[in-house]
């Protein structure tokens, strides 16, 4: 962040006058991912120092601002916050609100004595940011220009690096930039401004940059079936729907747990899973190193549940209901016993 200094000259001085400079950021408060949920407002996060400034959004009181962050929802669209300043004055900003996004705002309040001349060259520019955000969040850039001439001032801004893709506010003394896809990179702007005479000390610069984080998402397994075991043909049936999957998404791998039923005869879970992976091997022609069979205990019946899992997922864990020794297996060669009924029913 760069800041410009009064340039005086014993001509032109005459007065110690008390200034006001302002500075806010964007500050986002959580490090960790900010999950896109399929949610209907976007969110305004701020904080002011000092604090009980009274706050309006979009003409509206939200009572007054705190030193720690406050949050409100807000519909997404565009957006006008105004900040009543403890000398009277109004700090008025537009934003853009987006769906499930965090714009995150902090505004310090300074008194500072400066020198003040009769030119209005040169001038203060300073421009602000967050020192921090997460990958996908939104960086606002802002500019403070404590300029007392007449002339209209334009704000030309330079954004690296060259993916950062600026989403608002070209032309103006506030920009919002995208940080999407820039993990572990900084984005930096410079701004130059200049109020059209040409003259060197009345065109200034100013630039701050911001540390994005790149957010690691853990990929994870899902349960993609699971039912009784009884008719082969209906397994089949199942195995197939997983042939499919597999045959489509190469990258992944099946986890089938196959639990035995509470009277089911012994090794009945092995001889179900061995069923299947021969069905899915030698009929289907599936990679039998995509397919892990697991004996997942017991069940109150003979059950299958199929998981499927992508690259550096962590592996699922069986689901048993029936404790080993609650167990009354038959023995080989013989019918399961079917589980006893409740008296009464």
């Amino acid at each position: 962040m760069t800041k410009k200094n009064f340039m005086v000259t014993p001509m032109f001085k005459f007065a110690i006058t008390a200034m006001i400079a302002l500075a806010f950021a964007l500050v986002c408060t959580s490090s960790t991912a900010y999950a896109k949920k399929r949610v209907k407002y976007g969110t305004l996060e701020f904080s002011t120092t000092p604090a009980n400034m009274p706050i309006s959004i979009d003409g509206r009181p939200e009572g007054t601002t705190t030193t720690e962050v406050r949050v409100l929802q807000l519909e997404p669209g565009h957006h006008t916050v105004e900040i009543t300043l403890p000398n009277g004055g109004r700090w008025v900003r537009e934003f853009e609100i987006e769906r499930a996004r965090r714009l995150c705002l902090n505004l310090n309040f300074l008194r500072k004595t400066h020198t003040v001349t009769t030119s209005p060259c040169p001038y203060p520019v300073i421009v602000s940011s967050p020192p921090t955000v997460n990958d996908g969040d939104l960086i606002t850039f802002a500019a403070d220009v404590s300029y007392s001439g007449t002339a209209p001032l334009n704000y030309t801004w330079t954004v690296s690096p060259a993916e950062a893709r600026v989403v608002s506010g070209v032309g103006t003394s506030t920009i919002t930039v995208d940080s999407t896809g820039l993990g572990n990179q900084r984005v930096t702007a410079v701004l130059v401004v200049d109020d059209g005479s040409g003259e060197p000390a009345c065109r200034q610069t100013a630039q701050a940059g911001t540390n994005v984080t790149k957010i690691i998402i853990v990929p994870e397994c899902r349960m993609f079936d699971q039912f009784p075991s009884t008719a082969f043909d209906d397994t089949k049936a199942r195995l197939d729907n997983l042939g499919i999957e597999l045959q489509n998404n190469q990258d992944i791998t099946a986890y089938i747990f196959v639990y035995a039923g509470r009277t089911s005869r012994v090794g009945q879970a092995d001889a179900l899973g061995r069923r299947a992976v021969d069905y899915l091997v030698n009929q289907r022609g599936l990679d039998a190193g995509r397919i892990n069979v697991i004996n997942g205990g017991y069940r109150e019946e003979d059950y299958i549940e199929i998981w499927v899992c992508p690259p550096g997922a962590k592996a699922p864990q069986p689901s048993p209901t029936v404790q080993p020794g609650d167990a009354q297996p038959s023995g080989e060669g013989t019918r399961p016993r079917r589980p006893r009924r409740p008296r009464g029913e």
